[in-house]
């Protein structure tokens, strides 16, 4: 069977099992932790205790992989992960390459590539990626196994556009699959299913994040119908969509035989640093956006709704390893 790479090192993909194809571990900016963080909110062994005992909570619930989407933007730093994961031995956790940003690009590419004061005809960040995951991350040993970059409500500026196009030479320079953060209120994926298609790369290797935001269905099955897979990767984050009407989207989706276009996630993280320092916020203000929200009560609303175990399976197991063969 082909493989895939893990924070641990190359799984047969028919190892992966139940996979959530878009949790963070940390979303966390190194600048904030190093200028604002140490000695105050900030206790390094504190913080990685907790997420292993966060982690933990997957398998128990037969959940063995998730994708883990943090790149350039979110706070991507594996040897924590890797300390982590070490500690987790049951959860495969498979890493990222890519840049998240929803405008500008970081400064370091500014002025090299197309278009730029040092333009050498092709673009740095192409080349990071593919680093990323050919040799490894750093000096990690991890490679990444997919690209991950966004496009929000800001729309196509020239920094996304730029990134979604470096992210389509890295996928069709090493087959590697891809993931966008989308916003669905602009309709955001009809635009990267375009740009990434005309960019030559394989649609069924695509995750369009955060379709479930939205319950479109003409909107999703438009999606869907180009290949690309959509990511209900939303679950507990009700304040954008409650998970009633998620559930009902994704059942009305299984009804229409989409299922085989569908992958479960929640988007959320052991912490974040996007809402202040303390932990309680992020549970205060949205109580089921953590890992155990989809096996205790999403699968159970989904069944109710009249989804088959089978089609479960399909979105869980047979999507994500599909996604992940190459």
């Amino acid at each position: 069977m082909p493989a895939v790479e893990t924070v641990r090192g190359p799984v047969d993909v028919a190892a992966l099992g139940r996979t959530y194809m878009h949790e963070h571990v940390f979303c966390l900016s190194a600048e904030h932790v190093e200028n604002y963080g140490a000695g105050d909110w900030w206790d390094e062994e504190e913080k990685v205790a907790d997420a292993v005992a966060k982690l933990r909570e997957l398998p128990a619930r037969g959940i063995t992989t998730i994708a883990d989407p943090t790149v350039w933007g979110l706070g991507r730093y594996i040897p924590r992960i890797q300390r982590i994961a070490e500690q987790v031995p049951e959860l495969n956790i498979i890493a990222a390459t890519g840049i998240y940003t929803y405008n500008d690009l970081p400064f370091q590419f500014h002025h090299r590539g197309p278009g730029t004061l040092l333009d050498t005809g092709s673009d740095p960040m192409t080349g990071y990626f593919v680093r990323d995951l050919t040799q490894g991350i750093a000096d990690t040993g991890v490679k990444a196994a997919f690209l991950k970059c966004a496009m929000d409500a800001p729309g196509l500026t020239p920094g996304v556009e730029r990134v979604l196009r470096a992210v389509a030479a890295a996928h069709r320079e090493t087959g590697a699959p891809v993931t966008v953060h989308t916003e669905s209120s602009i309709h955001a994926g009809r635009t990267v299913v375009e740009i990434l298609g005309k960019e030559g790369v394989d649609l069924s290797k695509v995750v369009v994040g955060h379709a479930g935001d939205s319950n479109d269905l003409d909107y999703l099955m438009e999606l869907a119908d180009t290949g690309a897979i959509l990511g209900m990767d939303r679950f507990g984050l009700d304040v954008i969509n409650p998970t009633a009407d998620r559930v009902r989207t994704v059942a009305a989706l299984c009804e229409r035989g989409y299922a085989d276009r569908m992958v479960l996630s929640h988007d959320a993280s052991c912490f974040i640093d996007w809402f202040g320092p303390d932990p309680a916020t992020v549970p205060a203000f949205a109580p089921n956006w953590n890992y155990r929200h989809i096996s205790d009560d999403v699968l159970p609303a989904l069944r109710e709704a009249g989804v088959p175990d089978g089609q479960v399976d399909q979105m869980l197991v047979a999507n994500p390893r599909r996604y992940f063969t190459r």
